[in-house]
């Protein structure tokens, strides 16, 4: 599913217009990486939690020259699922 899917199906369940289902996922998605951005967590009950995490930086080794190379510190983002969503995908 992508986006376009998204606010297909907002539209269709919540009898929204394409054009407010398509602002409500747009919010939503802003509002989620605004709080990560901020250091928050972003967690949806039933679904699951997204964090950032921060790893170190590190030498590593191109993979076609194997050349050394030095790798800048990073935040990534992070999701687990939670277990009413496991619960549900592996029934």
């Amino acid at each position: 599913m992508n986006k376009s899917n998204l606010i297909a199906v907002f539209s269709d369940k919540a009898n929204l217009s394409k054009r407010s289902a398509e602002q409500f996922v747009n919010l939503m998605v802003d509002a989620m990486v605004e709080a990560l951005n901020n250091g928050e967590r972003v967690e949806i009950r039933g679904f699951g939690s997204f964090v950032v995490r921060n790893y170190a930086a590190y030498n590593g080794r191109n993979p076609k020259t194997g050349e050394t190379i030095k790798v800048e510190q990073k935040k990534l983002p992070f999701f687990k699922a939670g277990k009413d969503l496991l619960a549900r995908i592996n029934d």
